[in-house]
C-alpha cells in the first residue's frame, strides 16, 4: 500500500502517541484524536510533521455517541485537506483503566467502561467504517489482561474482553471487502496507566519483569512498533486475530 494514513484515537499521549509516530516513520499520514490534552495533540502533529508525513488533531469524546456523525464530517474534510479521500486504517485505542476489586467496583466506575471501552468502539465503527478503504486495516487495543488475571481488573479486563469479540465479528462482516480487523492486546508498559504504577514504582517494576520472558516491563515505542508492523506490511491475510504483544508476561 502506499499514499497510506491512518486514524488513531486517543492519539495524543501514551501508546497512541507512539503508533502515531511509528506509523509515521514508517510512511504513513495520520489523524489522532484526543478528548482534553489539546497541547499534547499539537505537539503529536508536529511530531509526526517533523517527520516528513501529514498530520492532524480532531477533538472526539468516545462516549458521545450522538457525536459521531459531525465527527465524521470533520474527518473528511482533515483527509481532504490532508490530499486523502479515505482512511487506510483504524486504530481504536482511546481509553483508560480503573483498578479496583469486584467488592468495590462501583457502578459508576463500571459503566463508565462501558461507555469508553465498549459502546464507543461498537458505534465508532459503525461510523467510520464507510471511510475506510478496502483493503484496509481496523485494530481494536485490548490487554493482556484479558488472558491472564490480576485482582482488582475485573470490570476493565472483561470489557476488553468484549472488544476482541468485536474484532472477530467485524473481521467476518467486513472480510468482503479485504479489510482486515484485529485485536492487539498490551502486556504491562510503562506509561501513566494505573496511576503510573509501573512507571514510577521500581518495586512494582521489577516484579512485572521478573514474569516476563524478555526480563523487562514493556516500553510504549514496543506496542507503537507492533502497531506499526502489523498495519504497515504489505501482506493483509491476518484477521480476526487477538495478537498479544507482551516480552511472554506470564506465559
Amino acid at each position: 500500500m502506499t499514499d497510506r494514513v491512518f486514524l488513531i484515537t486517543g492519539g495524543n499521549r501514551g501508546l497512541g502517541r507512539s503508533m502515531a509516530l511509528n506509523l509515521a516513520r514508517g510512511g504513513a499520514d495520520v489523524v489522532i484524536t484526543y478528548r482534553t490534552g489539546a497541547d499534547q495533540a499539537a505537539s503529536v502533529v508536529a511530531e509526526v510533521q517533523a517527520l516528513g508525513r501529514r498530520a492532524a488533531a480532531l477533538p472526539l469524546d468516545t462516549t458521545e455517541v450522538e457525536a459521531f456523525p459531525a465527527f465524521g464530517v470533520a474527518l473528511k474534510t482533515a483527509l481532504s485537506d490532508m490530499g486523502h479521500d479515505a482512511l487506510t486504517g483504524v486504530v481504536q485505542n482511546a481509553g483508560f483503566g480503573i483498578n479496583a476489586p469486584i467488592a468495590d467496583t462501583t457502578v459508576d466506575q463500571f459503566d463508565s467502561l462501558v461507555g469508553v471501552h465498549i459502546r464507543g468502539p461498537f458505534f465508532l465503527t459503525q461510523a467510520l467504517m464507510p471511510l475506510v478503504a478496502d483493503g484496509g486495516r481496523v485494530l481494536f487495543i485490548s490487554t493482556g489482561l484479558a488472558r491472564f488475571s490480576l485482582p482488582g481488573y475485573a470490570a476493565y479486563a472483561m470489557m476488553k474482553g468484549a472488544i476482541e469479540v468485536l474484532a472477530r465479528y467485524a473481521a467476518k462482516e467486513f472480510g468482503a471487502r479485504g479489510i482486515s480487523v484485529n485485536a492487539l492486546a498490551p502486556g504491562a508498559i510503562e506509561t501513566d496507566f494505573g496511576g503510573g504504577v509501573l512507571r514510577d514504582n521500581p518495586d512494582a517494576n521489577a516484579h512485572v519483569a521478573s514474569l516476563t520472558a524478555m526480563g523487562r516491563v514493556g516500553l510504549p515505542d514496543d506496542i507503537g512498533a507492533a502497531v506499526a508492523t502489523l498495519l504497515l506490511s504489505d501482506g493483509n491475510w491476518i484477521t480476526g486475530q487477538r495478537i498479544e504483544v507482551s516480552g511472554g508476561q506470564l506465559i
